[in-house]
Parts: structure tokens; C-alpha cells; sequence
């Protein structure tokens, strides 16, 4: 196996068990959601004026399928649906108290995640983060790429 091959099977190894690791406890504090709709209501949560565009293009999802997801929060009464004065025709989302609540769960549990792993963090050097941090935005600048190459559009800030 190559370095390429190494870092990559690394890098997929370490996320299947960041993943399970953290699934359990997120699915008991977060059952009655699916993680689709938990990355919807996270992202609602972070970001001003919301729109399905802006989640699609987050969450690599089609704005058919955020809007399923949209309509199944309305339901849930944990997202409501607005729209601005100034443009009528835009519809924008943002967490209802219900909503918010799931939101700050999921932090919740993030940060707990975080500090269970601080151990791991505190021992790497500002120079390696320096350069784990280059090549993930180098990576993901050239995945960027292909994926407009392939016209399914861009990440959304």
C-alpha cells in the first residue's frame, strides 16, 4: 500500500469509527430524528436565511429531497418557513422553539464528543495541525472541483 492509499484508508477507517463510536449516543438522545433532518436543523441552526438552495448545496443533497425534509420538520413543528418583506418569493426557514431545543442537544453532544477526544488534540503541535489543516483544504478544493466538473454544483458557506 502507497502513502496515498495509507492516508486514505486511514482517514476512512478513523471517520467509520468516529462515527460508530458516537452513533449510539445520538441516536438515543436524538431518536425520534433522522440524521438528515438532525444536519438540516444544525444547519438552520448556524446560518441566517436559510433556504433549500443553501441546504442542497451544504448538505451535497437535491432540492427535492431538502424540501422533503423541510416539509416533515414544518410538521414536527421544529422548523417554520418565512419569507422577507423585500422578496416575497424566496422562502426561508428558521428553528422553532422545538427545533432549537433538538439543536442544542446535538451540540451538546458534539462538544462532549470533542472533549472526550481533547486528549488526542492536546498532543499535536500547531505545526501539524498547520499542515493536516493544508491538505484537507487542498483536498477538498480539488473535490470541489470535481464535483463542478461533474455540474452538481458547490458547497454553500
Amino acid at each position: 500500500m502507497n502513502q496515498e492509499e495509507r492516508v486514505m484508508a486511514e482517514f476512512t477507517e478513523l471517520f467509520s469509527k468516529w462515527v460508530w463510536l458516537n452513533k449510539s449516543k445520538l441516536e438515543a438522545s436524538l431518536n425520534e430524528h433522522q440524521s438528515s433532518e438532525v444536519h438540516c436543523i444544525e444547519y438552520i441552526g448556524k446560518h441566517t436565511d436559510p433556504n433549500v438552495t443553501r441546504l442542497a448545496s451544504a448538505l451535497y443533497m437535491t432540492s427535492g429531497a431538502i424540501s422533503k425534509i423541510m416539509k416533515k420538520l414544518i410538521r414536527k413543528g421544529l422548523v417554520e418557513s418565512y419569507k422577507k418583506p423585500d422578496n416575497k418569493k424566496e422562502i426561508y426557514f428558521r428553528l422553532t422553539k422545538r427545533g432549537a431545543d433538538v439543536y442544542r442537544i446535538h451540540e451538546e453532544l458534539h462538544e462532549e464528543f470533542r472533549e472526550r477526544d481533547r486528549v488526542v488534540f492536546e498532543q499535536v503541535t500547531a505545526e501539524q495541525f498547520d499542515g493536516m489543516l493544508r491538505f484537507m483544504e487542498s483536498y477538498g478544493r480539488h473535490l470541489d472541483e470535481e464535483i463542478r466538473k461533474q455540474g452538481l454544483g458547490t458547497k454553500a458557506e
